[in-house]
């Protein structure tokens, strides 16, 4: 690990085995915790190459729990996180409503660490329960359209970096590797990244290991479609930039999808929404990243046409009628 240490200390990119060795370290242990943090922060500063994403997720999926579930024609909805801007959770409301309109969704998240209510987080406060058993997982998905992989019941691996990542407090490789790492590896996929250099990467890794996908990332920083700016997104087939007027809306001010300052205002705003009594911003901001969704399966479709669809479908409460809230 010294090696590796004083390659990072000088910028020196790993390759695609010593970026793997770097995670078998980790699940073997012979790391210790402060300098895994002094890894990670060298990589936050140096940047991430192809072949080290590469190379951490090949070990990661390598060395994660396996899972039996139709994966097909179902898609994840996910952010690095780390964006610092503290929206509400748009990915993750965003993946429930998609569930209640019909589409299989296999939803890969975790706790936060660089932010106030990760995924996991504000699952768990508005009841859900992590299952890692494949029947359950597989009896969620057909009952109720979606099914969420909380990450360290399938990644061990995450939980021995735990420490070093929770005392550091900020966006690390891991954040970078979220998305890549479901279990499931569902054929579709709609992720949003904290950097345009890091969509590009995520690009060349993903055209050729899924169906169909899009990777957002706001001009502004946000890893998400959020209509306070213009929104670079990266597909398989082509690229394009969206923005507010995109979906006949008035740009978005970051105050109006706030996620608050604690998981229980975060839960509230995410049920909020489901029942239909979501503000313009939250409706919208929610409607835009359905819509993108949406058009993976239905590529001919107007994302306009969408996003209204959407919208209608989000007033209308029939979300939290889906999922008995």
């Amino acid at each position: 690990m010294k090696q590796l240490l004083n390659k990072i200390i000088a910028q020196e990119s790993f390759s695609f085995e010593e970026s793997k060795d770097l995670i078998y370290a980790i699940e073997n242990e012979t790391v210790n915790q402060e300098t895994l943090a002094g890894i990670l922060i060298g990589f936050q500063i140096k940047g991430l190459d192809v072949q080290e994403v590469s190379g951490f997720r090949k070990a990661l999926l390598e060395l994660c729990t396996p899972i039996e579930i139709e994966s097909e024609h179902a898609i994840d909805l996910c952010g690095t996180g780390g964006d610092g801007k503290n929206t509400f959770n748009i990915s993750t409301t965003s993946s429930l409503i998609l569930a209640a309109m019909g589409r299989k969704v296999i939803k890969h998240g975790n706790y936060g660490v660089s932010s106030v209510s990760g995924s996991s987080n504000v699952l768990e406060a508005i009841g859900f329960s992590f299952q890692k058993e494949s029947g359950e997982l597989q009896r969620s998905l057909d009952d109720k359209n979606i099914c969420f992989l909380h990450a360290p019941l399938f990644h061990p691996t995450l939980k021995k970096a735990a420490g070093a990542r929770g005392n550091l407090g900020v966006r690390t490789l891991f954040n970078c590797l979220g998305p890549l790492v479901n279990p499931a590896q569902p054929k579709y996929q709609l992720t949003g990244t904290y950097s345009l250099e890091l969509a590009k990467t995520y690009q060349h890794i993903l055209k050729n290991e899924r169906n169909d996908y899009r990777i957002v990332f706001g001009m502004d920083g946000y890893d998400e479609i959020t209509l306070t700016d213009s929104t670079r997104v990266l597909g398989k087939y082509n690229d394009q930039i969206v923005n507010s007027s995109s979906f006949d809306s008035r740009v978005l001010e970051p105050i109006d999808i706030n996620g608050g300052s604690t998981v229980d205002e975060a839960a509230k705003i995410l049920m909020n929404i489901l029942k239909g009594q979501g503000t313009y911003a939250q409706n919208t901001s929610v409607s835009a990243n359905v819509a993108m969704g949406l058009q993976l399966y239905s590529p001919n479709e107007s994302l306009l046409d969408l996003f209204n669809e959407s919208k209608r479908f989000i007033a209308s409460g029939q979300a939290a009628k889906h999922f008995n809230f």
